[in-house]
């Protein structure tokens, strides 16, 4: 196969990338539509649960029956684990520690930055694949194939450049508010915590942590 063979079987392929990546950026953009909706509801939920928040970190028994605060994630698995590991009799409860939950946060973060990172690179690939027939057209003297390939190339970059602005910008407010959760944790992660149960097996209120 001589460079000649080499260079149009390249360019043959490099063709057929732009439908896939054309669907896939149409794709991105109705993700970071739904990421940005979801994301002003967590911020609408931290907001509602902000008190509860600040008393499940004074004292998760206080708050371990609810064993929900939704918008603030880490803190909720570790009272779910709180409460999963409840029995009838007082005994050290085993808890999530620093690495479960910080495997937690990147797996809440994954998605979201995997599509900040992708779609620039999708952006760019549907970009330079209309180029190449651009510039054919503007070697044959063809405005019209010119324009409409243009049309496609600049498009497709808008459209990459908006997905990652959107979910950057969701991203780097996740990723402090899981730092946030992450640092009040580490106390109660490194302490021992003792959560006796009633005869109807709720929580006790008000009981005290104590060290190991």
């Amino acid at each position: 196969m001589n460079i000649q063979k080499l260079e149009q079987l390249m360019y043959q392929l490099s063709d057929l990338f732009l439908a896939p990546v054309l669907v896939l950026l149409v794709a991105l953009f109705a993700y970071s539509l739904f990421a940005i909706g979801g994301f002003s509801y967590q911020a609408f939920q931290r907001r509602s649960n902000k008190k509860h928040y600040a008393g499940a970190i004074r004292d998760p028994a206080r708050v371990m029956k609810a064993n929900k605060l939704q918008g603030y994630p880490l803190i909720e698995l570790f009272l779910a684990s709180l409460q999963a590991n409840l029995v009838n009799t007082t005994k050290d409860v085993p808890r999530l520690n620093k690495d479960q939950l910080d495997v937690a946060a990147l797996k809440e973060l994954e998605m979201v930055r995997t599509v900040s990172r992708l779609a620039p690179m999708l952006g760019l690939i549907a970009t330079m694949v209309p180029m190449g027939p651009a510039l054919k057209s503007l070697a044959d003297g063809n405005v019209q194939g010119i324009s409409e390939n243009l049309i496609v190339a600049f498009s497709a970059v808008i459209f990459g450049l908006v997905i990652a602005s959107i979910t950057f910008w969701i991203a780097t407010i996740k990723k402090r508010w899981l730092a946030t959760e992450l640092v009040d944790l580490l106390p109660l992660i490194e302490t021992p915590l003792k959560i006796p149960n009633s005869d109807e097996g709720a929580v006790i209120v008000g009981e005290e942590r104590e060290a190991a």
